[in-house]
């Protein structure tokens, strides 16, 4: 039985960032892991998932929560480079 460490690693994807999907999905962090790990294998979840997690600043900057929005700002660029979507 792979762990949740196990599929982030073979998805190159950090615990940040499964984190902010669970946040943007309210799941627990292990099916967010698993809904993430089949979202990056494509293009089209790439741009889901970026979608999410620069819906969740957004939202973070409409309730003036600065810190959170820097958080998930900080987050989203990290994956945006790490998954780059080419056009």
């Amino acid at each position: 039985m792979l762990s949740i460490r196990d599929c982030l690693d073979y998805c190159d994807l950090t615990d940040d960032e499964i984190s902010l999907l669970a946040e943007h999905e309210d799941i627990p962090d292990a099916a967010a892991a698993q809904m993430a790990c089949g979202l990056v294998q494509t293009r089209e979840g790439v741009l889901l998932l970026t979608n999410f997690m620069l819906d969740l600043v957004e939202r973070a900057n409409q309730r003036g929560d600065t810190a959170e929005a820097e958080r998930a700002k900080s987050v989203c660029a990290r994956f945006m480079a790490d998954h780059p979507v080419t056009h």
